[in-house]
């Protein structure tokens, strides 16, 4: 079964002083980086999902340094990058015409924020068959508020991959990488 690797949104914004800091970015940017490695060195397709919003967002601004792909992610010139302007990385975008171009059977998903485009992501893939794997150490998120009330974002995090194992298998770097040798 052919798998790609999907980097959804590791953007700057998400990173230290970036307007969107998540809880632990650089956690996951490690664990995707060894992921990316894993799939450099298999053949096996990377692509890189970019969230551009509009002016009026309040991050992810088209020509904003913080809308960039973080530097330490290993983008080259024949990098296959896919814009989208929506949670769900499929809606609007070319990413299923990427994934069938490429033979592609199975993806590898990780990135940020683990309860929002992870989420959506990970749950349209499902729906198109695509089997997701969700590395959870490579996915980062924040604290949430509701009713006055602050859930961390460790909580934010257990409770979504939980959601999450539902329908996609949901597993760590280091056990990915010991039964994809």
């Amino acid at each position: 079964m052919k798998q790609a690797l999907l980097i959804i949104d590791v953007q700057n914004d998400y990173f230290k002083n970036g307007k969107m800091e998540l809880v632990n970015p650089e956690l996951a940017l490690q664990n995707t980086n060894q992921l990316e490695d894993h799939f450099i060195q298999n053949n096996l397709p990377i692509i890189y999902i970019q969230h551009i919003s509009p002016a009026s967002a309040s991050f992810f601004q088209e020509n904003t340094v913080g809308v960039e792909l973080h530097p330490q992610l290993k983008i080259t010139d024949d990098s296959l990058i896919v814009e989208k302007h929506f949670p769900n990385s499929f809606l609007e975008t070319k990413l299923q015409a990427l994934l069938e171009q490429h033979q592609v059977e199975q993806l590898v998903v990780t990135g940020m924020m683990t309860h929002m485009c992870i989420d959506a992501g990970t749950r349209a893939a499902q729906e198109l068959g695509y089997q997701p794997i969700v590395i959870a150490d490579a996915t980062a998120t924040r604290d949430l508020e509701h009713e006055g009330k602050i859930v961390k974002a460790a909580d934010v995090q257990t409770a979504f991959l939980s959601a999450l194992g539902f329908f996609a298998t949901v597993q760590n770097t280091a056990d990915f990488l010991a039964t994809h040798k």
